[in-house]
């Protein structure tokens, strides 16, 4: 486990999940809002963001967190492991708006972007399993060939994983 994608709805805790793993298996994060999003929430441009992510990901080692439904495929082509956190709807929306009533106003997701109310955000969460979980679905089948696939239903099975990652028997960690 030495190249790991982390993919969810928002709201699923794909960032905490991600610093989790990280500490048990010392592997480099990259948060991907970190570097996709501007001072003031601008979007980067489709092409540099594309290149962006090319050279994150160019090293041997790291955990990489995010969606961002247009560059999966680079991210799971690159990984040997991914890791899925598939949860309901309503889980995963709670889990977003907690983000928002405990971080509101700080930069939570990359500098100069403070936590917000986000309607439109919190609609794509909403969407996610009609709209978007297809394409992960889809993006996991075709760019995750030959990689090992962590399913996670629940924070507890999560959860669970992390403490395997916790064991140096596992074989798992480094």
């Amino acid at each position: 486990m030495q190249r790991v994608a982390v993919v969810g709805s928002g709201g699923a805790g794909k960032t905490t999940f991600t610093k989790a793993c990280s500490k048990a298996t010392a592997l480099p994060v990259v948060h991907l809002d970190e570097h996709f999003w501007s001072p003031g929430w601008v979007e980067s441009n489709p092409e540099e963001w594309r290149e962006r992510q090319i050279n994150l990901l160019t090293a041997d080692r790291w955990i990489v967190d995010g969606n961002y439904g247009n560059t999966l495929d680079l991210r799971l082509s690159l990984a040997d492991t991914i890791i899925w956190l598939d949860f309901s709807r309503y889980l995963c929306l709670v889990g977003a708006v907690r983000r928002t009533l405990f971080n509101y106003g700080r930069p939570t997701q990359a500098a100069g972007c403070p936590e917000r109310f986000d309607r439109e955000f919190l609609q794509w969460v909403w969407n996610f399993p009609q709209e978007s979980r297809p394409k992960l679905v889809d993006a996991i089948a075709r760019f995750g060939k030959g990689v090992k696939v962590y399913r996670f239903q629940s924070r507890r099975d999560a959860r669970e994983f992390l403490r395997t990652l916790q064991t140096p028997q596992n074989g798992l960690s480094n």
